[in-house]
């Protein structure tokens, strides 16, 4: 299968890196030619438009920081919709709004081809081991095709159900990892303030049932003084908006949501609206003049497991 691949950024990239280290064929485009160097020269091909990708591959797959920045590579002149035709399949792997992959996926339907939702979850240090998890949403036959692919892309592999459904658990899952480093930030916070040793609390969150996933990871790069999970304030604040979009459309009175929209929508007029997102932490060390730091923790997170073929996650009772 002749893949293309769109967007290059800090999760594109490692993701399209898995599928090149693999040997599948792969063609590559993005808006700064100078992204897709490192690919090139390890033997990918370049496209001049998402249009002359598609008309060449038999799968395109999207990655790209917002709803906005994908219609315009679906729908415009020399988009993917121009160079699309039967057979061929469109995967979103970008966090995206579910009604509008929903719109996208039934032009491309239209076309005569296939459209799969797959989002992806777990950072960007998995995403470039292939450890990650991805969310399938499609119908069956498209998930199966493109299962091959997946188990490259990717480790934990879950069908989801139809167009959308991968998109609504994508934007609730990172409204709980912000919960998490929200209340992380507060606690670290509170235990320096307590006179507590900065790696002695990192341990006790982590043998703890008070862990999380973000504690474990983004714990890390917060101690360093980094702050670099390779994700900014302007994509914590499209998803979690998102997901709050899910819950005022289904009538749920949400109480934390909206506190923490307001606290990082705070943390950009701060920061800057792409300030990496653990720099929230800054909004409590700042006023108490506390600074949250340890030695012996690394900058940026490197997955230190080996890189295994994926498998499909089958929910309990299937």
């Amino acid at each position: 299968m002749k893949v293309g691949f769109i967007g290059l950024g800090n999760a594109g990239g490692k993701l399209a890196g898995s599928l090149l280290r693999n040997g599948h064929g792969l063609t590559v485009h993005d808006l700064d030619k100078g992204a897709a160097k490192t690919f090139l020269d390890g033997g990918a091909k370049w496209a001049d438009s998402p249009k002359e990708m598609t008309e060449n591959c038999d799968l395109v797959i999207t990655c790209l920081p917002s709803p906005a920045a994908c219609a315009a590579v679906m729908e415009g002149e020399n988009g993917i919709l121009a160079g699309m035709s039967a057979g061929k399949i469109w995967g979103e792997m970008s966090t995206t709004d579910a009604s509008e992959i929903k719109r996208l996926a039934k032009l491309v339907e239209a076309k005569g081809a296939m459209a799969v939702e797959c989002p992806v979850s777990g950072g960007c240090h998995r995403a470039a081991t292939g450890n990650i998890s991805i969310f399938v949403g499609g119908e069956r036959a498209a998930f199966d095709r493109m299962m091959p692919l997946l188990k490259t892309l990717g480790r934990r592999i879950l069908h989801t159900g139809p167009i959308g459904s991968a998109s609504i658990l994508k934007v609730m899952t990172n409204y709980l990892a912000t919960a998490n480093l929200l209340t992380l930030c507060e606690a670290m916070v509170t235990m320096k303030a307590a006179g507590m040793d900065m790696a002695t609390t990192y341990e006790a969150i982590k043998i703890s049932s008070g862990t999380s996933f973000v504690a474990e990871t983004e714990g890390q790069v917060i101690l360093n003084g980094s702050r670099d999970i390779e994700f900014t304030m302007d994509l914590v604040l499209k998803d979690i908006g998102l997901f709050h979009s899910i819950a005022e459309a289904n009538g749920i009175p949400l109480e934390i949501s909206p506190l923490m929209i307001e606290i990082m929508k705070d943390g950009q007029k701060r920061y800057g609206t792409r300030a990496n997102s653990d720099d929230i932490i800054r909004r409590l060390e700042e006023p108490t003049g506390l600074s949250i730091l340890a030695d012996g923790f690394p900058a940026l997170l490197v997955d230190d497991e080996p890189e295994e073929e994926g498998y499909e996650v089958v929910p309990r009772g299937r």
